[in-house]
């Protein structure tokens, strides 16, 4: 790879490479296009899938084909009106609700790290060791995750190089690139130590139990409890949540990653942050992006016909 090469691909996300490289073999292989596509097989391909695939995978897709031609030095076809007018009347026919992540309550959060640090207390007792690191670093990863709103790609990459801790006092993390720095300048973040479920005990405990000095704070741990030198993959954080959410009795299915995210931000809503202060503090760029995790509660606080009134 040359040195320009190795810039290149540094200047695009590991996830949104992966993708595209789907995106394009789909495109190619499956339903057959040749690259470089012309406007008309592109639109032909939009229209086959028209109803099948979401608004989203579509964009995406569209997204690719033009950064390939792009790359390759050809004229982008999607760029074409015949394709912005195919996709405007795929979206006009086939309205798509969007699909959101449950937000963690936290209530919710309150009995899954209740059962995770049962869990901890039992595996201690009967030296279970798989089990007492897997327990401290998924409380470890949740309360993190839940109190700086984290997505799961953030939380797979932290590097114990780049955490500072300090009980009863609160916690550094500096984050190289992430998806709201399209700069990459890198970004720090900070959280406060809290009376009830602290992430900076939380992950003090977990690298003190796991002896991490450097490397990943997030990692594969396998049945002997020896840890992987590699981090999590972020696709391995849902199920790592459900699962921990099902242990402790909670229905688990309407979970994914970003629940922690959207859960912390419905928190600090209800609580009475203002929305540029929470924008601040989750690294929202723009109003649309902070109304899409937020939930809309216009009567927070008003009784309602359900509420039963006191009985006089």
């Amino acid at each position: 790879m040359s040195e320009i090469d190795r810039y290149l691909q540094a200047a695009t996300r590991d996830n949104t490479r992966r993708s595209y490289r789907s995106a394009i073999e789909h495109f190619e292989v499956k339903w057959g296009g040749f690259l470089p596509a012309t406007a008309d097989s592109v639109a032909r391909y939009l229209v086959e899938h028209a109803g099948v695939l979401s608004i989203n995978t579509l964009k995406l897709r569209l997204s690719a084909l033009a950064q390939w031609h792009n790359s390759q030095g050809f004229a982008d076809p999607t760029k074409a009106p015949v394709v912005r007018k195919v996709f405007k009347g795929i979206r006009a026919l086939h309205p798509a609700q969007e699909k959101q992540a449950e937000p963690l309550q936290l209530h919710d959060l309150q009995q899954v790290v209740d059962w995770l640090e049962q869990e901890v207390r039992s595996a201690r007792q009967q030296q279970d060791r798989p089990q007492l690191l897997k327990a401290c670093r998924d409380r470890a990863l949740i309360l993190l995750g839940f109190w700086r709103g984290f997505r799961s790609d953030e939380l797979c990459r932290l590097q114990i190089e780049h955490v500072q801790a300090h009980a009863g006092s609160g916690i550094t993390l500096y984050l190289p690139r992430s998806k709201g720095d399209r700069e990459n300048l890198g970004q720090t973040y900070q959280a406060p130590a809290l009376l009830k479920l602290c992430p900076v005990q939380a992950y003090i405990d977990w690298i003190t139990e796991a002896a991490l000095v450097r490397g990943p704070v997030f990692r594969g741990i396998d049945r002997w409890g020896h840890l992987s030198e590699e981090g999590l993959h972020a696709n391995s954080v849902i199920p790592l949540l459900r699962q921990a959410l099902e242990r402790a009795g909670i229905p688990a299915e309407r979970y994914t990653s970003h629940s922690l995210r959207r859960g912390f931000a419905t928190w600090a809503h209800q609580s009475g942050w203002d929305l540029k202060s929470l924008m601040s503090y989750v690294g929202w760029k723009d109003m649309k992006s902070a109304m899409r995790y937020v939930e809309a509660s216009p009567f927070h606080g008003m009784a309602r016909i359900t509420d039963k009134p006191a009985s006089s």
